[in-house]
């Protein structure tokens, strides 16, 4: 009997942690690099890298389920460029993430994007809690900020704005964060490229043409290319035009530099396999977009 019961506990339990692991959205990697600070206790960063790293991969972020092969990898990689007091730092963020592309192997940049205004504070040991109602520090408020983002852009990739719950959550952070007067890049005006842009940009329904194209990009262009890789290129293709309509719309939004970051390689890698017609339309309309950027683009001329 107790051996009966012993085996039921250790099925409940492996089902436990089966469905905890499908809950999980993340699959985060954090990098913590201090070597411009000196003379100080390098462990407070090994610390720092460790509790980001829980945060961000055990923390239920949807209400969705994922599966092991689903969560989203993400890099989450700091600088620290000065550190005022033990636990005042001034350092910048490189944010990255990808997911799979539909019966392949390869994977496709989701978001690519790099934060020059990420000023916090942090006290070793501390834990790391995030509230969607009520921000603690400038660390959490903008770590969280990203992850939704990021989840913003995923989901919009396999649905038609999709990624609209998760955008409204980063507004919200945006939109509390700014009555904080010491935290940096919360502010309208303050840059054009910091997080009040980033998600003003995502939530402007006048470039909402962008999510369209996003969706389109992945969905029925990437996607598809394992199964018919002309069709799925064409697809991707006849698309693109919708970002000379963004400039049109809104000549400085921070959407056209985000696209080229995120995605301009893979555009001219896709266009390889082109017609000379299409390779020289393509080329016509991204150096139009891009004027300094030809040396990425000069493949589509051969």
């Amino acid at each position: 009997m107790r051996n009966s019961l012993y085996i039921c506990f250790s099925f409940l339990l492996l089902f436990i942690m089966a469905n905890d692991t499908k809950s999980q959205e993340l699959n985060a990697k954090v990098n913590i690099n201090s070597d411009k600070i000196t003379g100080t206790n390098k462990q407070v960063f090994n610390t720092l890298q460790m509790a980001l790293t829980e945060f961000l991969n055990t923390r239920k972020w949807t209400s969705a389920t994922f599966n092991v092969n689903e969560r989203i990898d993400c890099n989450f990689n700091i600088v620290i460029n000065q550190q005022s007091d033990e636990s005042i730092f001034a350092a910048e963020l490189q944010i990255s993430a990808r997911r799979p592309v539909f019966n392949s192997t390869y994977t496709t940049s989701t978001f690519n994007f790099r934060d020059v205004q990420f000023d916090f504070n942090y006290v070793e040991n501390t834990s790391i809690e995030f509230s969607e109602t009520r921000l603690e520090n400038n660390l959490t408020a903008t770590i969280a900020f990203y992850v939704y983002v990021i989840l913003g852009l995923d989901f919009d990739s396999f649905s038609p704005m999709g990624g609209s719950p998760y955008f409204r959550i980063a507004q919200q952070i945006v939109s509390e964060a700014q009555s904080y007067a010491t935290w940096t890049g919360w502010t309208a005006f303050e840059k054009s490229n910091n997080r009040h842009g980033i998600i003003s940009a995502f939530t402007d329904e006048s470039l909402s043409g962008f999510r369209n194209l996003w969706y389109v990009y992945h969905r029925k262009g990437l996607d598809e290319m394992a199964a018919n890789a002309d069709r799925g290129r064409t697809t991707i293709i006849n698309a693109l035009p919708v970002l000379k309509e963004i400039r049109e719309i809104r000549p400085t939004s921070i959407l056209l530099q985000f696209f080229a970051d995120t995605k301009l390689d893979e555009v001219v890698n896709i266009y390889s396999k082109a017609s000379s017609q299409e390779k020289k339309e393509g080329y016509e309309l991204l150096s139009n977009l891009y004027p300094t950027m030809s040396e990425r683009l000069a493949p589509m001329k051969k």
